[in-house]
């Protein structure tokens, strides 16, 4: 049990005291879940493609340690160094993506990676994190500056993202990004003519890519009449699924994880609930949903219309990842491959995630002065 002294001014103890801890130890739960559910679900993927039984434990494990320095690191900062952090990072991440059209390998037809020495890195991972931490800033500044376009200046930042991302292309991706910033934008007070506009494009953009791009005709397609082409690994999670029962097969005992070549990433919460039940299934979704809702309530409370905005992008670009990716699994949505926060296997994502969180974390620590508004105030906007 860690003891600190209020007294004690060391950068520790000050982030120790002001730290959400509950928001923390949700994720540290998530991130030794993970752990877990690497054991349960890549050895058997790992043999099947004839390497060593726990060759995605280890590299999964290989992250575990440096994404909770990159997040507890992170939480440290105050407020200006989360922006600047933003800035350096969404600058360093874009250029890295604009290199994977250039020089990055060709995945299934998709140019999202850089090769580094041994490991791949996705850029497009960490320009989501620091892409809602500057939009935040811009709305915030606009509204407190008219004369700042700070509304102009996010159109732009999320144009060169979604442009890069088309290219690659990743729609799954375009469609995350786009989501949290129509909220974001939404948040900010946007006019009615700015949300029929932006509806209209974004309508525009997807009836574009299924026009234009054959695997998403396919993937929506498939979703709408399972008969016009393969729905193997959708089918064999729903096998998963029914098999599951309140407490599952037993760990080791799952049968999906043997068949789905995506078991360890995009399909673990099938293999979660196969093997562990439904009721494990549900806790999961708790966990994720507490984490969501914890620093929302902080938010809530805040004055600095910059922490609102950046709290409450970060936490809908966590959610709403995590609810597409469960959602793929249930067959609610067309499939799209698309990580479980802190649980699918993935270096990349496991790093980027804990940067956002790290932000998240930072921004909602209770500092001397902060702008939260008093409890008075609270009752009344409640």
């Amino acid at each position: 049990m860690i003891r600190l002294a209020r007294t004690d001014r060391s950068l520790f103890a000050e982030w120790w005291w002001t730290v959400d801890k509950w928001t923390l130890l949700g994720l540290v739960c998530l991130m030794v879940l993970g752990g877990v559910l690497a054991l349960a679900a890549s050895p058997a993927v790992a043999m099947r493609i004839n390497l060593p039984p726990f060759h995605f434990v280890y590299r999964q494990m290989a992250f575990f340690l440096p994404a909770l320095a990159v997040m507890i690191g992170v939480s440290l900062l105050n407020v200006r160094q989360v922006r600047r952090l933003a800035a350096l990072v969404f600058v360093a991440a874009l250029t890295l993506m604009v290199l994977t059209l250039v020089i990055g390998p060709e995945v299934k037809g998709a140019h999202r990676w850089l090769q580094i020495g041994p490991f791949a890195i996705q850029p497009s991972e960490f320009v989501k994190p620091a892409f809602v931490v500057l939009v935040a800033w811009l709305f915030a500044e606009g509204q407190r500056s008219p004369g700042i376009p700070g509304t102009g200046i996010a159109l732009g930042l999320y144009a060169a993202v979604v442009g890069i991302l088309v290219l690659q292309p990743d729609f799954g991706q375009l469609m995350l990004v786009t989501m949290v910033f129509g909220a974001m934008f939404f948040m900010a007070g946007l006019s009615w003519g700015w949300i029929g506009s932006l509806g209209s494009l974004a309508l525009a953009g997807v009836v574009c890519a299924y026009t234009l791009m054959p695997h998403v005709a396919s993937r929506v397609d498939r979703f709408l009449n399972p008969d016009s082409g393969d729905t193997y690994q959708i089918d064999r999670a729903l096998d998963a699924f029914h098999a599951a029962g309140f407490f599952g097969r037993g760990p080791g005992e799952g049968e999906v994880k043997r068949i789905l070549p995506d078991a360890h990433t995009d399909f673990i919460f099938a293999v979660a609930a196969e093997e562990f039940g439904v009721v494990v299934g549900l806790m999961i979704i708790g966990l994720f949903a507490f984490i969501v809702v914890r620093p929302l309530r902080r938010a809530a409370e805040e004055r600095d219309l910059f922490v609102q905005f950046a709290t409450c992008g970060l936490v809908a670009l966590f959610g709403l990842q995590a609810l597409v990716n469960m959602a793929v699994n249930l067959n609610l949505v067309p499939a799209k491959g698309m990580t479980l926060p802190f649980i699918s296997y993935g270096g990349s994502s496991l790093l980027a995630l804990a940067l956002a969180m790290g932000m998240l974390l930072a921004l909602t620590r209770r500092r001397a002065g902060s702008n939260v508004a008093p409890p008075s105030e609270r009752r009344a906007q409640a």
